[in-house]
């Protein structure tokens, strides 16, 4: 799997991923790529920070698990936008960011060892796999660039 940052016309950037460059290219071509938050098919591979593993101790695992993706026409991708963006307001205002302390706050409160409030984060595949396996309930939404960002 290869991962490119694409932008769009109206200067949105947005993280796509492909079989192989190939792959990218005839997606391109036949204009089966679109922005998830406009819909423009207008797109260019933006600038990217490379991923460069120094030594396997570095490396990071690759999933083989399906990357989940969608091709559609632009009215629908912009109107799946704006429903995840409308998301992404509804957590912000009514959930407590915890940021990197994710895992651990859900654990907390899935043990009952702090008081049980609604709360968002961030958590690496390791700590999904370590709540799931606890049985400790969550969740992952999409999460979509401010449109002011």
């Amino acid at each position: 799997m290869i991962s490119f940052d694409l932008r769009c016309a109206h200067d949105h950037v947005f993280e796509a991923w492909f079989s192989n460059s190939d792959a990218y290219q005839e997606q391109l071509q036949a204009g089966e790529l679109a922005c998830p938050i406009c819909g423009n098919t207008e797109l260019e591979k933006s600038l990217m920070k490379p991923n460069v593993a120094t030594g396997a101790e570095h490396a990071t695992p690759v999933s083989s698990a399906p990357v989940p993706a969608a091709v559609g026409d632009s009215d629908k991708a912009g109107e799946i936008m704006r429903m995840a963006r409308a998301i992404r307001d509804q957590v912000e205002k009514n959930f407590e960011h915890v940021g990197s302390e994710f895992a651990e706050e859900a654990k907390k409160i899935h043990y009952g060892e702090t008081e049980h409030r609604e709360i968002y984060g961030e958590m690496t595949p390791d700590e999904a796999v370590d709540l799931r396996d606890e049985g400790v309930e969550f969740g992952v939404l999409p999460w979509p660039a401010k449109e002011d960002a």
